[in-house]
């Protein structure tokens, strides 16, 4: 079937047609495509059009598609089971590469999405304080929990309002929302409710709103305010974790939190999650304690060998800074084509992850995000996609580089960028002219 009549068909079947939101290309107002196989930075779906990939699955394919460690080691594992319900060496090896590379983790519980990754950290961050609230801030997303889905905030943090129909209003009381990037709106919040609050839960660099990097001192000013406090510091690097560092945006940045969510590449593109800790503060999870958590295929054998896989293939070539080149020039390339076609645009990269927004900059919070020209985007979106380069389908998304992502690679990349920016530069002043 062809990418048309996989649509009707999947749209009868599935709510939307497609299993996570964002896929469905609603925000920048078109239809996704079905992919067929990816290979290498190259993605190629039902109709045989080939799409260079920034996407990655949303960042775990940091080796790109089908990359023969992960796939040997998948294969390998596939023919001795797929799943045990029984304890494996390999999830005992995956936990001792993790708290040998995430400098803050000296414990880890291994789950199956980065959902329940962050609402197990928050239930652990409860019981070990005696406190019920939580803090977030506006743009950074921790999964679909309850407690998580609360509408964004402004200025001096609010208390958060149910932003999913089924969100009970209670438990979105209980989650205070507050401006990226902003120390005082911390400050105020801990002096007034500090004594409530569990933790703080952050993307260290935020890649839901776009790439919003920390301003120098921000992530340093939580560490020190929830110390103060006795709030837990909960760093989410599921999608940062072994992308901006090897050791995370923690290793990076020089921040230890109290916790930590891992998630993406640790699985090597297999569903996967995680969150570790000191071990004094992991010791209270069931069975060693008595905060509750569970999971059937909790260490999948499949996921523990793709990620040991990765995971030590990075250890062992260490391509973190030709990623961090291939990232920066993107980036930076993109935000050239915009501007020398007439576009606002601003952009930045961390590690090998990269975003760019249709906004003059600086972009430091979502609510800065939000201000962009999201239909420039949707335009751009598809001028790109039309000519091959796929990039995340919405305006609030980072992109990602893989080792795949060679410099002739991202060459090619530019070309179509610098063409894609002109195109749509050129049908946006017709459309004026009209």
């Amino acid at each position: 079937m062809n990418n048309a009549e996989l649509w009707e068909r999947a749209q009868r079947w599935i709510p939307g047609g497609v299993n996570s939101p964002v896929r469905s290309f609603q925000a920048v107002g078109s239809t996704p495509f079905f992919v067929e196989h990816g290979s290498g930075p190259y993605l190629t779906d039902v109709d045989g059009r080939r799409y260079t990939d920034y996407v990655l699955s949303w960042g775990p394919l940091i080796l790109g598609h089908s990359h023969p460690a992960v796939t040997e080691a998948l294969a390998e594992q596939l023919h001795a089971g797929t799943s045990y319900g029984a304890p494996t060496e390999a999830e005992v090896e995956l936990a001792e590469r993790m708290v040998r590379l995430v400098p803050s983790v000296e414990m880890v519980r291994m789950v199956n999405s980065g959902t329940e990754a962050t609402m197990s950290a928050l239930r652990l961050a409860r019981a070990a304080t005696g406190r019920d609230m939580v803090a977030k801030f506006s743009g950074c997303y921790h999964g679909h929990a309850d407690a998580f889905l609360v509408a964004a905030g402004s200025g001096v943090a609010t208390l958060g309002l149910p932003d999913s129909p089924g969100v009970p209003a209670a438990t979105a009381a209980q989650t205070a929302v507050l401006p990226f990037n902003d120390l005082s709106a911390v400050e105020e919040l801990l002096a007034q409710r500090g004594s409530e609050i569990a933790a703080i839960f952050v993307e260290p660099v935020v890649g839901n709103s776009g790439l919003i990097p920390p301003l120098p001192g921000f992530l340093e000013g939580l560490r020190t305010l929830t110390s103060q406090h006795g709030v837990l510091l909960v760093f989410d690097e599921v999608m940062t974790g072994f992308r901006v560092a090897l050791g995370g945006a923690q290793e990076r940045y020089g921040v230890m939190p109290d916790l930590t969510t891992l998630g993406k590449v640790i699985g090597g593109g297999l569903p996967v999650g995680a969150f570790g800790g000191a071990a004094e503060l992991m010791k209270r999870v069931a069975p060693s304690g008595s905060v509750y958590q569970a999971g059937t295929l909790s260490g999948n054998p499949l996921a523990t060998a793709a990620g040991i896989a990765q995971l030590k293939y990075l250890e062992e070539n260490d391509p973190f800074d030709a990623l961090a080149a291939a990232a920066a020039r993107l980036a930076d390339g993109l935000v050239d084509a915009l501007r020398t076609a007439g576009f606002p645009a601003t952009g930045r990269s961390v590690g090998s992850m990269w975003g760019i927004f249709f906004h003059e900059g600086p972009v430091d919070s979502f609510e800065d995000a939000q201000q962009a020209d999201t239909e420039a985007f949707s335009r751009f979106h598809a001028a790109a996609l039309e000519r091959g380069v796929f990039l995340a389908p919405s305006p609030y998304e980072v992109g990602f580089v893989s080792t795949a992502h060679t410099p002739e690679v991202v060459d090619e990349t530019l070309a179509v960028f610098r063409e894609a920016a002109l195109a749509v530069s050129g049908s946006t002043e017709e459309s004026q002219h009209n």
